[in-house]
């Protein structure tokens, strides 16, 4: 498997794209310009086979129904942010783009607790990670040797926890827990800016250390 990073949008929120052998593909984090990211999944001539969310802020999900409705696929979230794609005021654009508010069709998919999961032939762990929102999730790809942490963990910072059901305390519990007790060698992919690993974040993170 390889990833592809896309920052898309004004708050270049980082879409990640998954790619097999068969050149299937997941998608996390449709955040904005779907013509964009349409035209990338064309010239690499990939077939989406679903959309993971890491979280319901408004910079994550812009995309998500154009995209479901271009590739016919469906998304998957977090039970506690379920109701957040259809509510502007807490994805968060009722507050940042008050003239363009979110409303999007509900997820087809609501997941909860942590498990293993298969999704259309890629296996992963579901690491529930909440502090940035309530139902932030991170996903751990062993075999690729990564985790998608969303807006929890960023190369040398956190996710912000001043919006709406944002929890700093436990957040900071959430990293140490769940997110640095990973591999060390483990790729971190960050809803924002540059990628980074667990060896890095657990020695140089001035938040953790």
């Amino acid at each position: 498997m390889k990833w592809f990073q896309l920052p898309l949008g004004s708050f270049q929120a980082n879409c990640y794209i998954l790619v097999n052998r068969q050149k299937e593909c997941l998608i996390f984090d449709p955040g904005d310009e779907s013509q964009k990211l349409i035209q990338f999944i064309t010239e690499k001539e990939l077939t989406p086979k679903a959309v993971l969310l890491t979280h319901a802020h408004l910079d994550h999900i812009g995309a998500l129904d154009d995209i479901r409705k271009e590739y016919k696929i469906q998304a998957y979230i977090h039970e506690k942010e379920a109701d957040w794609l259809i509510d502007p005021s807490l994805n968060g654009s009722k507050l940042f783009t008050p003239n363009s508010p979110l409303k999007l069709n509900p997820a087809e998919n609501i997941m909860k607790g942590e498990q293993t999961l298969s999704v259309k032939g890629f296996d992963f762990e579901l690491i529930e990670t909440p502090g940035h929102s309530p139902g932030s999730v991170s996903y751990y790809f062993k075999e690729l040797g990564a985790v998608f942490s969303g807006d929890a963990l960023f190369s040398r910072s956190i996710g912000r926890t001043d919006l709406p059901g944002g929890n700093h305390k436990q957040l900071i519990q959430s990293i140490k827990t769940k997110l640095l007790t990973l591999p060390n060698n483990t790729i971190v992919l960050s809803g924002h800016g540059p990628s980074t690993t667990i060896r890095e974040e657990s020695r140089e993170n001035p938040f953790l250390v």
